[in-house]
């Protein structure tokens, strides 16, 4: 019967140890940054469904419901289907699916029809979870494992660099002040999609020329796993921190615009606001939000060397209880700050222009999250998956099925934004913080429950 000791490698890697890795490492992490950058379009969608639509603030989070929830609905076949197929075989099947979901956007932009867009997003969210479900064992393969949240980091920082440029560039395409009729709106929609869909295209391509080690944790024809994966109980403890992880980020980035705009919290000259208008300005605003986490991803991978994961996740996790908390207290609703901003705009002769907004000190703390978002992942990852063995797969499926928060939770805050205001909804953003630092302290100790007869 197969046994799992606390160090046993998640994933290794079939064939001579010595070979070097960088190539397939390499693309491995360029994936992290067309995950970032699709993934990070549907905050500049949600304002601009929502004027193109007249929705709520709950029924236009549905955008990221239908995103997300591709990964509950997907998550463990996809892992199954990596198993026989292979980790290579899932990568191009991930991003074919993806490209299809993109040029979605298309028929739903001349329809203009709600559904259509949400539909186009659950078909780009399934691409998105067979990658995930591939790319992560595969990373922390790629090299020792005591160094695999490092090389998560590597990746998270490309993915953070992507959600940083995101946010700026989505804005200057569909955020024009301009576009003020649903017909210009919707139609601004398809620009950006159908470039997203020719690069994930042609990444697919080169992937499928390029020669990818395979990874020993892909299970042999005919080969039978004994036990249960339902018997790591430190793997289903990682799989709620990453719900609550993903729904909080996630819930965060959609919603700050719409918080800054509608509770007119952004203030600039007369001349700033008319020639940019308050939704641009504020899509500027989230990009530091997601540039933190670029920062932070970068500090976590060098500090990750170093730093025990469980350490280095227990520090953010305080922090990011302090600053939530202290945003929702109000205390600093009133005190402003003035904060500069990169604007694209292709009206310009040189578009890319710099601007002074003035932001209270509670949608600082609220940017400044992101900075220890970036780290939770890579960290809370591989210690889910520590001592799983051949059942690696399976476990990288449960857990990216609870990225399937970020289909739940930013649409519950959306409701309580609509009963109590936007700054008090983020009461169920500090219970999603909570449970990520019990992980830290105690949830992640490798702990296989013996069912009877073991």
């Amino acid at each position: 019967m197969a046994t799992f000791g606390k160090d046993s490698k998640p994933v290794e890697i079939s064939g001579n140890e010595n070979t070097s890795y960088k190539v397939p490492l390499a693309l491995m992490v360029s994936l992290f940054f067309m995950i970032g950058f699709i993934t990070v379009m549907n905050d500049v969608l949600i304002p601009s469904l929502k004027g193109v639509f007249n929705l709520h603030s709950w029924k236009v989070m549905l955008v990221q419901s239908c995103f997300f929830g591709a990964y509950a609905i997907m998550s463990i076949p996809a892992g199954n289907l990596i198993q026989k197929i292979g980790y290579k075989k899932g990568l191009a099947v991930s991003l074919g699916v993806m490209a299809t979901g993109l040029l979605l956007f298309i028929p739903a932009s001349d329809l203009i029809l709600y559904p259509f867009f949400l539909f186009a997003l659950f078909v780009v969210g399934v691409g998105l979870t067979i990658l995930q479900v591939a790319i992560n064992p595969y990373i922390v393969a790629l090299g020792p494992e005591e160094t695999g949240a490092s090389r998560l980091n590597l990746g998270g920082a490309l993915n953070s660099t992507a959600t940083f440029i995101g946010p700026i560039l989505g804005g200057a395409f569909i955020l024009d002040k301009s576009l003020t009729d649903p017909i210009q709106k919707a139609a601004a929609v398809k620009g950006p999609y159908i470039a997203l869909a020719i690069l994930t295209l042609t990444i697919a391509v080169i992937l499928y020329f390029l020669k990818l080690p395979k990874l020993k944790s892909e299970i042999e024809e005919g080969e039978i796993l004994e036990g249960s994966i339902w018997e790591f109980k430190h793997l289903i403890s990682g799989a709620l921190s990453i719900f609550f992880y993903v729904g909080a980020e996630v819930a965060i980035g959609s919603i700050l615009i719409l918080y800054m705009v509608e509770d007119h919290l952004i203030k600039a000259s007369t001349e700033v606001m008319n020639q940019f208008g308050d939704e641009k300005l504020a899509s500027s605003l989230l990009a530091y939000y997601w540039g933190s986490a670029m920062i932070g991803r970068l500090i976590g991978s060098a500090i990750g060397q170093r730093v025990r994961a469980e350490i280095m996740l227990r520090v953010v996790a305080i922090l990011a209880v302090i600053f939530v908390g202290m945003s929702m207290t109000g205390l600093f609703d009133s005190q402003y700050l003035n904060i500069k901003i990169m604007i694209l705009d292709f009206k310009l002769n040189f578009p890319i222009v710099f601007r002074t907004v003035e932001i209270p000190v509670s949608i600082l703390l609220l940017i400044l999250v992101g900075l220890l978002n970036s780290v939770m992942w890579p960290c809370i990852f591989p210690l889910s998956l520590t001592g799983l063995g051949k059942f690696t797969s399976k476990g990288s499926g449960i857990l990216v099925t609870m990225v399937a928060g970020g289909a739940l939770i930013p649409p519950l805050q959306g409701k309580l934004a609509h009963v109590v205001g936007y700054g008090y909804s983020f009461a169920i953003i500090l219970i999603c913080y909570l449970y990520i630092l019990y992980f830290s302290v105690r949830g992640y100790k490798s702990k296989r429950i013996l069912t009877s007869g073991e």
